[in-house]
């Protein structure tokens, strides 16, 4: 129940996904900010590179522009992009396929992949999917993902001084930002004598995110007619709900786990009628209304 703004990382591939110096201890400082932490998995860039590949397998073809009737040259390509594009499709889909085997026996509680094919489309209209150099499209199209999914409340992008193909998916923000007015991204580089200024950048956009994130939770609080109080009793009274692995369904719309946390105790408070006894027995002023 405690209101935390989900901040979403992207970036540099090591930047974002090292812990220490290189990204000024930035993880560490998020959580002592209050902020909860979600971090891309290394598996979403093996992903990309194969999808990129696959996108790219067209300029490996062995004859160039054949014409109509050259039927032979025609075949010969057609069959050299098939055997590249079929073997990175297969191997793309074994890839999703056990990575997602792997997170349902830890009980659905870690990072899901997001679809490659999704990212580039969202991040097409910005950020054209064959530009090469660093994480590509993948920057932009997971900053549109996130926000217009209301899967973060933030998106910081980390990168390390002078990377010139982070650097170019975050000039393209700005333009993404301009259409996605309830975005929050802030872009972070990492330099010897920058820790101090970062800290306090994102000091300053994590106050808005945690304005965002207590809106949100107060709306659902405000929709589910539940008291705090209420729900904090409703999980004191369950334990298996205070367990650390306990799997919180998702619901549409909403990013703080929270937020989602308080929709699904009140979810299971009006589905259970055992509660709603021992409620009116506890209220018997209610129960003569009623």
């Amino acid at each position: 129940m405690r209101v935390k703004p989900v901040i979403k990382i992207t970036g540099e591939f090591w930047a974002q996904t090292t812990e220490g110096d290189g990204n000024f201890n930035m993880f560490a400082f998020l959580e002592k900010e209050g902020a909860q932490v979600l971090v891309e998995p290394i598996a979403t860039w093996i992903a990309y590179m194969m999808f990129v590949a696959k996108a790219r397998a067209d300029a490996e073809a062995p004859y160039r522009d054949p014409k109509w009737y050259e039927v032979k040259e025609r075949l010969a390509n057609e069959l050299k992009i098939f055997k590249k594009t079929g073997g990175l499709s297969a191997g793309g889909a074994m890839w999703t396929y056990f990575y997602h085997r792997t997170i349902k026996h830890m009980r659905d509680t870690a990072h899901h992949l997001i679809p490659q094919k999704e990212l580039s489309r969202l991040a097409h209209p910005f950020y054209h999917q064959l530009a090469r150099g660093g994480e590509g499209y993948m920057e932009v199209g997971k900053n549109v993902y996130y926000t217009v999914n209301h899967l973060c409340h933030m998106v910081l992008a980390l990168k390390p001084f002078g990377c010139m193909p982070s650097t170019q998916s975050g000039g393209v923000q700005s333009r993404v930002v301009n259409k996605f007015k309830d975005m929050i991204f802030l872009p972070i580089e990492t330099s010897g004598e920058g820790e101090v200024n970062a800290h306090s950048r994102v000091q300053m956009a994590l106050a808005e995110a945690k304005a965002k994130a207590r809106a949100e939770f107060d709306g659902v609080l405000q929709e589910t007619g539940k008291s705090l109080d209420e729900l904090h009793d409703y999980v004191e009274q369950h334990p298996k709900l205070k367990q650390a692995l306990y799997r919180v369904p998702h619901r549409k719309g909403i990013a703080g786990t929270a937020a989602q946390f308080a929709w699904h105790v009140s979810d299971l408070m009006n589905k259970d009628s055992a509660y709603h006894r021992r409620s009116r027995v506890s209220t018997p002023g209610i129960q003569r209304v009623a």
